[in-house]
């Protein structure tokens, strides 16, 4: 079994989807996105090609840890938002104070306050050792390949659809009932380890509110491709559940201020399940991009969340009631608030239908290239890298970024780029990569970035995740024994064998005629005066 096959099937145990009514099939076989590893049959061996013809001579100083650094800061930040949403749903709000008062009750107040302390801290490891069997069971090849691997974008999809259906109210996600029992039994000892069950009573109890938070985070910190993304997003999300119970032991008062339990309790995790749907929809246009379907362009996905965040408004007014709602009397001065906001980015992504950049989101939808009806302004068409109006290899497989050129095939750019005496600015991108997208429509548009990358450079765009297969004459094993089929997996292997680095986006400013980068390789720079002075420095690089 692969350990594509293995990724997933750990997923699907980890969120507990026993969900009646839903069938669970697996394939035997599943093509994988990235290189796939297959020696070529010994009676008709494939011929070992070197792809790169010359190797950088000097250590690339790629920006990957930097990269990583904000990566996991994203990673972390996002499971204590996750973890704080948690603590507001039906399972374990109500279970706050009844906790609360069982490690206060006595007279030994600072014995109560570390026992407390020490069901956090329980809390805390349980999550983080269930992030850390990812990361070793796997290791970082297998999740950085999730990111661009269509078959599980796919399915995390589904899973992110079942989840968000979940949350609205269609079925439970529970875990065995004799799991639970267990636990409840093995809380009664005492000392250490019966606080340490009462913990892991907590995490098996809350499973039906808190499966769809963990899923959905352990998936968003495993695409990443970060070696411990999935460990820190546990550690966010364990720290920020865990903090309340030792905080209002350490002050009982505090609980007095605390908002009775209601129905808006289920208003949260209905909420929820409405972000949930909206952000399935990025896995699938991830698939749509990399397979080249164009069912799922700009327009499509737009209208989709228009609708989705136009429902949670009016869901949220009280005009939408689901099966698990209480009666809504009146409507909350922070519900209205909510409302408010909710319905009013609605309104700001309708323009978007008409090609308006949605700058704020614009790293999550569908690049405007895919849209078909654009009254925008912005870069002129005509304001391109290239010169000639010939044909370019790949051309009519990928979707141009809006006012740029570019060259889809590494060999054809640079002989171009010789032809006219302009260094190359290689991009190394993906169909699912968000910060490409970022890039290409909040920096790449502005003037001076624009003016730099069209006339001074010569652009080569590299996808690294594409799944069109190459001609019978271009498909080859490498020295290393990796089979190269696709167009992903050509450029993929440029990147890590050349460079040394798996991360999108990834700049290089080369010089043609040596094939050697002038300055160091940048990943994604949204500070425009930074970047400016990077395209500057390769040039400055090229004319000595």
């Amino acid at each position: 079994m692969s350990y594509i096959k293995r990724i997933f099937l750990t997923l699907l145990i980890l969120t507990g989807l026993s969900i009646s009514g839903m069938p669970a099939s697996a394939q035997d076989t599943i093509s994988t996105a990235g290189v796939v590893f297959a020696p070529a049959p010994a009676d008709t061996p494939k011929p070992q090609v070197s792809l790169v013809k010359n190797p950088v001579k000097k250590p690339v100083n790629a920006p990957d840890k930097k990269e990583k650094k904000k990566t996991l800061l994203a990673i972390f930040l996002a499971g204590v938002l996750g973890g704080f949403a948690a603590l507001l749903m039906p399972c374990i709000f109500p279970m706050l104070p009844m906790t609360v008062s069982y490690f206060t009750k006595g007279a030994d107040r600072s014995r109560g306050i570390s026992k407390a302390i020490t069901y956090g801290v329980a809390i805390i490891v349980i999550y983080v050792v269930l992030g850390l069997l990812i990361t070793v069971c796997f290791g970082p090849d297998a999740l950085n390949s999730l990111s661009t691997n269509g078959v599980f974008n796919f399915a995390f999809f589904l899973l992110l659809v079942a989840f968000a259906a979940s949350f609205l109210g269609a079925f439970e996600i529970t875990l065995p009932s004799k799991w639970v029992n267990k636990m409840d039994q093995e809380s009664d000892r005492k000392g250490l380890a019966g606080i340490f069950f009462m913990a892991a009573t907590l995490a098996l109890v809350s499973f039906s509110c808190t499966g769809p938070i963990i899923g959905t985070l352990l998936v968003q910190a495993a695409t990443t491709g970060a070696l411990l993304g999935p460990a820190i997003g546990m550690f966010g999300f364990a720290l920020a559940l865990a903090l309340p119970f030792a905080l209002f032991a350490m002050f009982p008062s505090w609980l007095n201020a605390l908002p009775k339990s209601g129905g808006w309790l289920n208003s949260v995790k209905v909420t929820l399940g409405f972000l949930e749907l909206a952000l399935s929809l990025k896995f699938l246009s991830n698939v749509d991009l990399a397979y080249h379907w164009h069912w799922f362009d700009r327009e499509i996905f737009l209208v989709l969340w228009i609708v989705i965040f136009a429902l949670m408004g009016i869901y949220l007014l009280g005009k939408l009631t689901l099966s698990h709602d209480s009666e809504l009397k009146f409507v909350s001065v922070p519900r209205l608030f909510l409302a408010i906001i909710v319905l009013s980015f609605t309104m700001y992504l309708v323009p978007g239908l008409w090609g308006a950049p949605l700058k704020s989101v614009s790293a999550f939808l569908p690049p405007k290239a895919t849209q078909d009806f654009d009254l925008s302004g912005g870069l002129a068409a005509a304001v391109n890298t290239v010169s000639d109006n010939g044909p370019h290899k790949y051309e009519g497989l990928f979707d141009k970024p809006k006012g740029f050129n570019p060259f889809f095939d590494y060999a054809e750019g640079l002989a171009y780029a010789k032809k006219v005496h302009k260094p190359v600015m290689i991009d190394f991108t993906g169909h699912a990569c968000v910060n490409c997208r970022k890039m290409e429509e909040n920096v790449w548009p502005d003037p001076k970035i624009s003016k730099l990358i069209n006339q001074d450079y010569v652009l080569i765009q590299l996808y690294v995740d594409d799944k069109t297969d190459l001609s019978a004459d271009e498909q080859t094993t490498t020295p290393e024994g990796r089979s190269i089929k696709t167009i992903g997996n050509k450029w993929s292997y440029l990147q890590t064998s050349k460079f040394g680095a798996n991360s999108q986006p990834f700049y290089v400013l080369l010089d043609p005629g040596t094939e050697q980068p002038m300055v160091d390789p940048k990943g994604a720079e949204y500070d425009i005066p930074s970047y400016q002075q990077y395209l500057e420095s390769g040039l400055n690089a090229f004319k000595r």
